[in-house]
């Protein structure tokens, strides 16, 4: 039961517990993602879709993970507003964090043709392939996050 959008008040379900094989399914399919991906370019396109859902939990949990992979605390403050602040992302970075926000609010008007031009122009089509499944798992993974009520600083995989 739920007084307000922001408080719960009874424990959810706890998703990995309830439904396993669904679990490791989409535990597979994110790994399968990130194959030959950059592991900072994964990062970034993990915040800014977590930024986009309002997932906290998932937004914590990536800024941790940058940082332990060595991501600059200047870089972290500017995928919120990187088309503000291009400077500090590569033109290939930047062209993942435009088709993460496409895909992420696909039902505000699709996947517009110059964004996926541009990543198609950056990323063969391969990585396109495993950059689009990144961002198809994040969004995933944000839902069941919003869903169940995931709080930040809770990360359960340590």
């Amino acid at each position: 039961m739920t007084t307000n959008t922001n408080t719960v008040t009874r424990t959810r379900l706890d998703f990995a517990k309830t439904a396993p094989k669904v679990f490791r399914a989409l535990i597979g399919f994110d790994a399968a993602a990130r194959e030959g991906l950059d592991p900072a370019l994964v990062e970034l396109i993990q915040i800014r879709a977590s930024h986009l859902n309002h997932c906290a939990y998932c937004l914590h949990m990536h800024t941790n993970d940058a940082r332990k992979a060595g991501e600059s605390e200047d870089r972290l403050h500017m995928v919120a507003v990187w088309r503000e602040a291009r400077h500090f992302f590569t033109e290939k970075e930047q062209a993942a964090l435009a088709l993460t926000e496409a895909v992420t609010l696909v039902a505000d008007g699709g996947v517009p043709d110059d964004v996926y031009a541009e990543a198609a122009a950056h990323f063969d089509e391969q990585e396109l392939a495993h950059v689009l499944a990144l961002i198809l798992t994040i969004n995933t993974w944000n839902r069941v996050a919003l869903s169940t009520a995931k709080a930040a600083g809770t990360d359960e995989r340590r």
